[in-house]
């Protein structure tokens, strides 16, 4: 990592085998995220590896004559999101039958669960990252999800790199305890989501790993954390963010729109060869809330900060 970066204590290991319910759930409490070793089979994750590859390789965003699974960029090819080439392919992405499946994969539902003692509702907005090398100014910064979230603070977004995902290929990193601290202020920044957060003055310590496919992290919508920057020469980074809650909390109406709400359901499912997955959330006794004040005031004052957006 770059000099200037902090020192990055080692994740600790959460194990649904070895451990009981009341440990698991006293680790997020305390520490506000959980880590596991291979929750999900790495046959899954390369089948959303190779349909999302298989799109960059469509984009010609790969290095020609290289292993489409190996995620080699093109020379050339540096695009962040919004910028219109990046979302061409993004609204690609997201309708991809792999990517929406990988959500709501049962190991990992199934860990949630237990966290939640209660049924867990997974959110529809899946999101995805590209992430490319050397393009440091964009890695994302330091935040707390809630600010775009909304709904219920009790929301989770479980973190998994789309393959074996190194510290130097821009892995992520979590603020350990920082849920506790309630919303912090904001201001704005490049990278995905366009804000940032002052962590300096932190009484915490950031924890990361390597992870390897399969690997997953989880952690609480007020939990700061932040990607560190891909610093491989020409291997692009690819991770999904999904979202999930207890399903007798409310939530915000966007939680169940596609990624950005540029492309409909519809779309999504346009091409879709099974239909067991389609609309799963329209069945369930859901609770919808209303935006929240606070969240509100925190971003106008972001606005006085604001940078100008990505435009490659």
């Amino acid at each position: 990592m770059p000099s200037n970066y902090p020192e990055i204590h080692p994740f600790v290991v959460s194990s649904l085998a070895h451990e009981s319910p009341e440990e698991i759930r006293n680790r997020m409490e305390q520490q506000g995220y959980l880590f596991f070793k291979s929750l999900i089979s790495q046959e899954q994750i390369n089948a959303t590896r190779a349909e999302v590859l298989n799109l960059l390789h469509s984009a010609q965003w790969l290095k020609a004559g290289s292993e489409v699974m190996d995620a080699v960029s093109a020379p050339g090819a540096n695009y962040v999101e919004p910028s219109p080439p990046y979302m061409a392919v993004y609204n690609e992405l997201i309708k991809g039958e792999e990517f929406n499946r990988l959500a709501l994969d049962t190991g990992l539902i199934g860990m949630l669960d237990t966290l939640f003692g209660e049924p867990t509702l997974a959110h529809s907005r899946n999101i995805a990252r590209i992430i490319f090398p050397q393009n440091t100014l964009y890695t994302t910064p330091s935040h707390q999800d809630y600010i775009h979230i909304q709904g219920t603070m009790d929301t989770y977004t479980a973190w998994i790199p789309l393959g074996n995902c190194p510290m130097d290929l821009g892995s992520l990193v979590v603020l350990e305890g920082s849920h506790k601290t309630g919303i912090l202020p904001v201001e704005s920044a490049y990278g995905a989501g366009g804000l940032g957060i002052a962590t300096d003055h932190l009484p915490y310590r950031w924890v990361g790993s390597d992870f390897e496919c399969g690997d997953v992290v989880v952690f609480h919508s007020l939990t700061v954390h932040k990607a560190l920057p891909n610093i491989t020469e020409e291997q692009i980074r690819l991770s999904v963010d999904f979202r999930y809650q207890p399903l007798s909390h409310p939530i915000d109406a966007s939680s169940l729109l596609p990624h950005h709400n540029r492309i409909t359901w519809e779309e999504v499912y346009a091409d879709w060869k099974h239909d067991d997955l389609k609309y799963y959330w329209q069945h369930l006794p859901i609770q919808y809330a209303s935006h929240d004040p606070k969240v509100l005031e925190v971003r106008s004052q972001a606005l006085q900060t604001k940078k100008e957006p990505a435009n490659s």
